[in-house]
């Protein structure tokens, strides 16, 4: 099933690439795209010759002097995206998007849902814990991982798929913000792609994350590492793709050892399977 869907993606993205129709400003042909436009999906693109301004919707996108930009579609984005760059001579180029639906994991539940309650007790832990890692996501680095083919920091069986959500007598619950790869306490967690570390909960571990690490990957791309029982890496350094950054663990709110990693694209939460691609055969 994950190689028809994967397969499906790649179709979806060379048809995306090839639509030039737009619905408002000039017809734009001088996009060009990579990848496929899907629900916790992104994309890799060049804009047009003269760009000076790029909106995906109404969120700015950030363009490197070669033309070259990321983007990348929420879990629950809607079905049509339109992107506009705006040219030095004043002229609105758009390109209108389809983004594909995605076939989630839904478990229902014949039973109500029942919402948790925080403490003020747990609530003065949680909050400067939050706090912090919005900081961190809203840091600005020179990283240029956003540009490479992700890799799994973690090789192993994935025990937990993103978007995966419980549905209790109709009334749907949080769903899985990334996916986890089961493993044994120690194990390494190594760098998908370079990046800079915006966040290291090295010390004190944060009450549902535990020993949480952050890595920047530019352009507004990020990747979250939870559960870990050691960090390898403090605030600011510079990490390569496949570096020793931490190893699995089962602090925070765990059930047992295993990795749950996760990704950002501003506000956007993306699914890494469709950054890193199939889980590797073997270790």
């Amino acid at each position: 099933m994950k190689a028809i869907f994967l397969a499906t993606m790649l179709s979806l993205g060379a048809t995306a690439a090839a639509q030039p129709v737009a619905r408002q400003g000039v017809v734009a042909p001088a996009f060009q795209l990579e990848g496929a436009a899907a629900q916790g999906g992104r994309m890799l693109g060049t804009a047009p010759a003269g760009t000076v301004a790029l909106t995906l919707g109404d969120q700015p996108v950030a363009v490197d002097p070669d033309g070259r930009f990321l983007i990348a579609f929420d879990r629950d984005a809607q079905p049509e995206a339109l992107l506009t760059a705006r040219l030095s001579d004043g002229k609105l180029l758009t390109r209108p998007l389809t983004v594909a639906p995605r076939d989630w994991r839904l478990e229902r539940i014949n039973a109500p849902l029942r919402a948790g309650k925080s403490s003020d007790a747990f609530m003065a832990l949680r909050r400067p814990e939050l706090q912090a890692i919005a900081a961190a996501r809203a840091k600005v680095t020179d990283a240029q991982g956003w540009r490479q083919s992700f890799i799994w920091p973690r090789v192993g069986r994935i025990s937990g798929l993103f978007g995966a959500q419980r549905v209790y007598q109709g009334e749907p619950g949080s769903y899985h913000g990334g996916v986890d790869v089961a493993g044994a306490t120690g194990e390494p967690v190594r760098a998908p792609a370079d990046g800079v570390v915006i966040l290291a909960a090295i010390d004190k571990p944060f009450t549902l994350e535990g020993h949480l690490l952050m890595i920047d990957h530019g352009h507004g791309l990020n990747s979250a590492f939870l559960h870990l029982s050691r960090i390898d890496v403090k605030m600011g350094d510079h990490v390569v793709q496949g570096q020793q950054i931490g190893a699995i663990g089962a602090t925070g709110r765990a059930t047992g050892p295993h990795l749950h990693w996760g990704m950002k694209w501003q506000d956007a939460r993306i699914d890494p399977l469709l950054i890193a691609g199939p889980m590797p055969q073997g270790r």
